[in-house]
């Protein structure tokens, strides 16, 4: 058997990031798989170690551009819990209008994009230019589109504005309606439907072999595993929300729940809106001096929370000085995008190794960290 290598990437095959897979191949299957991470952001965890807590707020957003204030959450979360900061009951609150608009922004990106790898470009089309309305929410709240900085250890820089309470009602009930017209384009189109049902398949022992979390566990295994659900964080215990499962994840699936996902949001956010406290503090800052000579307490932490991709947390450890000691990111998208491309993705034919990528959920800088 003659082999014959081929590149996908190092541009966005499929997924978020710039990512490279290198394929080798007999006729149109692929028989080995290497993944080559790292061609954008990399090494994360250590420039963390030498930069100050709070010079971090800026560099952490990008260990997943699409989503990127999980990283934001999650780094706050676990200096609360060294520090003992208290976090504002209403900023708990603006911090999950936060992250499950950033949620539905990276559905919909997914959503979307998954016509590129079959060649329905109106997808791609719609799926941005709906999330750019969440991006202008965004850039109104934070004064960026993408890189925030607006969860910070002790709560969030600052209030929201009746006007801006406005827009994102606004956005829900237009994002609402437009859904059904995802759903014909891209779920019920039958080319879509050929190309990603009893295809791309996930199964249990897989989930179980890789540490799959989020979609692709849910989709196979039948358990609704949300560390919003199981190990609830800011106030998601107090709102009412389904999980979707399902004991059979294959790319149609896959793709299916990120639908189902996206109307969960919508929810969530709604109930936020009307439990949210009306006034209030917002943040409570951590220190009366100067932060950039702020130390955080001796001490090691494992914070987490559920991204669309899955179970997302640090391990952090301070030895009491100006900068972490050590962080280690656990990616939600490591376990597929690493392991599983090595071990799963040959199989797969070649103009679905950009499908399997992307339904399987992979952040290249979550890998190469």
């Amino acid at each position: 058997m003659k082999e014959l290598k081929l590149y996908l990437g190092p541009n966005h095959p499929g997924m978020h990031g710039n990512f490279s897979v290198h394929m080798y191949v007999d006729g149109d299957t692929i028989v080995r798989a290497r993944p080559m991470p790292g061609m954008l952001h990399r090494g994360f965890e250590k420039l963390m170690e030498r930069r100050l807590w709070m010079n971090n707020l800026a560099l952490i957003p990008r260990i997943c551009v699409p989503e990127p204030d999980i990283n934001e959450m999650v780094y706050a979360m676990a200096i609360e819990e060294l520090t003992g900061i208290e976090v504002p009951e209403k900023a708990h609150w603006i911090r999950m209008i936060i992250l499950e608009l950033a949620r539905i922004a990276n559905h919909l990106m997914s959503l979307g994009g998954i016509g590129g790898p079959v060649g329905l470009y109106t997808g791609p089309n719609w799926g941005l230019a709906d999330r750019d309305l969440i991006l202008d929410i965004f850039e109104e709240i934070t004064g960026a589109r993408v890189y925030h900085m607006y969860i910070v250890p002790g709560g969030v820089r600052k209030d929201l504005s009746d006007e801006t309470i406005e827009k994102i009602k606004s956005f829900l009930d237009y994002l609402e309606n437009r859904l059904p017209e995802y759903e014909d384009l891209i779920l019920k189109n039958s080319l879509f439907q050929r190309r990603t049902k009893d295809k791309l398949l996930l199964p249990a022992e897989v989930v179980w072999e890789l540490g799959v979390t989020g979609i692709g566990m849910r989709s196979a295994v039948g358990e609704a595993y949300d560390i919003r659900k199981v190990d609830p964080y800011a106030r998601y215990d107090q709102v009412e929300f389904s999980v979707p499962t399902a004991n059979y994840s294959d790319g149609y699936t896959r793709v299916y729940f990120k639908y189902l996902e996206t109307y969960q949001s919508i929810k969530i956010i709604r109930q936020v809106i009307e439990k949210m406290p009306k006034k209030g503090k917002v943040w409570n800052k951590i220190s009366s001096g100067s932060a950039l000579r702020w130390r955080v307490p001796k001490g090691q932490v494992y914070t987490h929370i559920e991204c669309t991709r899955g179970e997302y947390g640090y391990y952090m450890v301070s030895e009491g000085e100006d900068k972490p000691y050590r962080v280690a990111v656990r990616g939600a998208s490591y376990p597929q995008g690493l392991l599983g491309v090595e071990k799963y993705l040959p199989g797969t034919r070649i103009e679905d190794a950009a499908l399997w990528m992307d339904t399987m959920g992979v952040c290249a800088p979550e890998i190469d960290r």
